[in-house]
């Protein structure tokens, strides 16, 4: 019964670390490389990973694992690139009053959306000139580079050595694209 007791406070002490490595930011990402949860939770990593996944459920929460592949997310079975991450992400979606607490200013969370629509509308890709043009229509010139640099910074776009931008990991871990498309023509028909 003891040895039951410290078997479940070992793995209680492994989940608090998965979550502290998934949820708080180091560096310029969120989330965590495959091999910095195997170094500090151990092989079974993906075990304490699942014990999370139910802790979190009850918040709304849930931990992903995102593999890169040329900007392109990766299926679960396929073989993860050392840029494979795990990230926790929201389950469900944010009403206007919790968008506002979430660091972003609402004018970026629209022009987010406007880029991420209209990229998706042009099959994945679109130049950088366009997009910015578009967003300048409705918050300036200026403001429309400075949000897609901060779009990019941020992993929501990628931009290729070309100058065209395509959606990139974090929008393909974060936004529920058909949710978002159906949102924007129902709001372009009002």
């Amino acid at each position: 019964m003891e040895r039951r007791g410290k078997t479940k406070r070992f793995y209680g002490d492994k989940v608090k670390r998965a979550a502290h490595l998934l949820l708080f930011r180091r560096g310029r990402l969120p989330g965590a490389k495959e091999w910095e949860l195997r170094m500090a939770v151990g092989e079974d990593y993906e075990q304490v990973l699942r014990q999370l996944n139910e802790r979190l459920e009850d918040v709304d929460l849930e931990a992903k694992r995102i593999g890169l592949r040329g900007g392109e997310l990766s299926t679960p079975g396929e073989s993860l690139t050392p840029e494979s991450r795990y990230v926790t992400t929201l389950k469900g979606s944010l009403i206007l009053r919790e968008a506002r607490m979430c660091g972003w200013r609402i004018d970026s969370l629209a022009g987010l959306a406007v880029a991420i629509g209209y990229i998706v509308s042009k099959q994945g890709k679109a130049s950088r000139s366009e997009v910015e043009k578009i967003l300048a229509r409705k918050f300036g010139k200026w403001n429309a580079i400075a949000m897609s640099d901060g779009f990019i910074r941020s992993g929501y776009l990628g931009e290729d050595e070309s100058g065209m931008l395509y959606l990139d990991w974090r929008t393909r871990a974060e936004v529920d694209l058909r949710n978002l498309m159906a949102l924007l023509v129902e709001a372009k028909l009002q």
